[in-house]
């Protein structure tokens, strides 16, 4: 018996790095899987449905149930289209992880209008454009009585919630949006059976190994004592697949994960107050906000 024996999952971005390995431990586990993967370069730009193929070949000669989905999920039209390809194939939904993600970093004062506009519609309108139709998918099944138990696993980073990275404006900012997206919907779609948690991992993949500054250490790669690799995209799965389970009961959290570490992340928080009775003067602030020095200049 696979952990997700039954259930019918779509997995975004899942031809190659970290997607792939969900979609294979997935199918391992006994669920039947849209493969989806526009199969574009790093900075998103190019298709080809050989990768998403690629990975369907490899689960359905393990005995598995797979189908390859190459449309461009960042268009509400093509997220619509996944859905149905779920349901047209398997006969329904249950999972949904978002993955799809690229990469044109830059330093906000050269970046380029196309390169903030390409990431933040791949990540940011990607995950929302998917789980608006998965969404109404399950709510529908729920009006009409079932009893729906419904996944959602999206993917946010380091780079938006614990990590900003110089260069990645961008691609932090969908990330940052993404958590936010996340526990708006995990409130949203409780009602229909539906839970929703996400993920900041950090692995070997296209995107890591193309980032100034961080390539170089995914290259080398780091293992622990067991002599395993730290850094090998495998490790993320086994997380996800938990959260996809039928029987999980989590909702409304976000998980980094990294090799052998599963931390548990918390939102923003009150570090400290200052208060005042009557308008604030600029001088009190300066005095009292922390942070602010000794005062404002005379």
């Amino acid at each position: 018996m696979g952990t997700l024996d039954g259930r019918i999952a779509v997995i975004t971005g899942a031809g190659r790095g970290i997607g792939r390995e969900h979609a294979l431990l997935f199918a391992r586990e006994g669920a039947r899987v849209v493969v989806n993967d526009l199969g574009g370069a790093n900075d998103g730009s190019g298709t080809d449905a050989g990768p998403a193929q690629a990975v369907v070949d490899e689960i359905r000669a393990a005995g598995g149930e797979a189908v390859a989905h190459t449309d461009d999920v960042s268009t509400w039209e093509g997220a619509r289209s996944l859905v149905d390809c779920a349901t047209d194939s398997f006969g329904g939904l249950d999972v949904v992880v978002n993955n799809a993600g690229i990469l044109r970093d830059g330093f906000v004062a050269s970046m380029s209008e196309a390169d903030w506009d390409a990431v933040v519609r791949v990540h940011l309108k990607g995950h929302a454009a998917v789980l608006r139709h998965a969404a109404g998918h399950w709510k529908a099944r729920s009006k009409a009585g079932e009893a729906v138990r419904g996944a959602v696993v999206n993917t946010a980073s380091a780079s938006g919630v614990t990590l900003p990275n110089a260069g990645q404006g961008n691609y932090g900012a969908a990330k940052a949006g993404i958590t936010a997206l996340t526990l708006v919907a995990a409130q949203e779609l409780e009602r229909y059976g539906v839970r929703v948690n996400a993920i900041a991992p950090v692995a070997r993949t296209r995107l890591t190994l193309a980032t100034p500054g961080m390539g170089a250490i995914f290259a080398a790669g780091v293992t622990d004592a067991t002599g395993h690799d730290l850094f090998d995209p495998s490790n993320i799965s086994p997380l996800v697949a938990y959260l996809a389970a039928a029987d999980c009961p989590i909702t409304g959290q976000v998980f980094a994960v990294q090799g052998g570490a599963i931390q548990t992340l918390g939102g923003w928080s009150v570090e400290r107050t200052i208060e005042t009775e009557g308008p604030w003067r600029i001088e009190d602030i300066a005095a009292r906000l922390p942070g602010a020095g000794a005062g404002v200049p005379a």
